[in-house]
């Protein structure tokens, strides 16, 4: 069963208001309480193991009294338990609820993701780069290697989070991130496209206008806003149950990266309709991966909100 081990640090004054609150919840075991052990912040120490499908409650507890504030709450996944009667008895209360993402874990995973140092722009670049290669070669593997390396759906689901939140700094952080990030890689690839062309090092194919990788990505249409609508559920969902290989699947389903290089070499080759195609397909699926995000974001949270008030109605009942 998933399982989650807090450690906190509380101020003297509020620490039996937090032991009630813990060793009165069943879903919290292992209770481990020290007095004055904490330094940095001083105070009492506590350690425990709460079932993943309650802990929602019981950060909410302790941010209640601003333990998070005043004192500290660290989190770390328990990887293995060799659970014992009671922990199996409360999962068994806990019915639905024992599937239920900790928001905390999730929300963390997303501000992780949303830090934008050098390393971001770097991968950016040279995902443009790998892109611009697989279409000047037709070829599909290297447009593939492109979409994974690329590491823009960490800032895209950054957005949705700072708009389901309202947290405009996180917005505005991912926003700026995306533009300067995407107008750089299109700068960059487009000296490398002009390279490319200044030294005939294109395709044969290419060079004849059979191009069948660059027609996909520059002629946006009603599959477009599939995909990207789909990746984006997809992509929440994955990051809420912590599923890596469905996450892997929405790198190497959307047109961000492929979009930004066809911008580049189309430009560079002067195919001035096909640029205007590939960027309106980057901004539609930048654009639909943040809203259907955020809105995916809120109906997961309202999702497990209503299994959390059924579990309970069946608990008092």
């Amino acid at each position: 069963m998933d399982m989650i081990h807090v450690r906190a640090v509380s101020p003297p004054d509020r620490t039996d208001r937090v032991v009630e609150l813990l060793a009165g919840d069943p879903y919290v075991l292992n209770l481990i309480v020290q007095r004055g052990a904490a330094r940095h912040p001083d105070g009492d120490a506590f350690a425990c193991d709460v079932l993943a499908g309650a802990a929602n409650d019981v950060l909410r507890g302790l941010r209640g009294l601003e333990i998070d504030v005043d004192g500290s709450v660290v989190i770390e996944p328990v990887d293995m338990a060799f659970s014992g009667r009671a922990s199996e008895n409360a999962a068994r209360r806990l019915g639905a609820l024992v599937n239920a993402p900790v928001w905390a874990q999730v929300e963390a995973r997303i501000r992780s993701e949303g830090r934008y140092p050098p390393s971001f722009y770097l991968y950016l670049v040279i995902a443009g780069l790998i892109g611009s290669v697989g279409i000047v070669t037709n070829s599909q593997i290297l447009i593939v290697g492109a979409m994974v390396v690329g590491p823009e759906y960490g800032a895209i689901v950054a957005v949705a989070l700072g708009i389901d939140r309202g947290d405009r700094t996180m917005i505005r952080a991912g926003l700026g991130a995306l533009c300067t990030g995407f107008l750089l890689t299109i700068v960059v690839t487009f000296l490398f496209s002009l390279l490319i062309r200044g030294f005939g090092l294109q395709s044969e194919a290419f060079d004849l206008g059979l191009r069948p990788v660059s027609d996909l990505i520059n002629t946006p249409n009603f599959f477009s806003f599939a995909v990207a609508a789909l990746a984006a559920v997809v992509g929440i969902v994955s990051l809420t149950e912590a599923r890596a290989s469905a996450l892997l699947g929405v790198f190497i389903s959307v047109t961000t990266i492929p979009a930004a290089a066809a911008i580049s070499v189309s430009t560079a080759f002067a195919s001035w309709s096909e640029a205007r195609g590939s960027l309106i397909q980057l901004l539609v699926n930048i654009v639909v991966l943040i809203v259907v995000g955020a809105g995916a974001l809120r109906c997961q949270r309202a999702i497990w909100r209503r299994v959390g008030r059924r579990a309970r109605k069946r608990g008092h009942a």
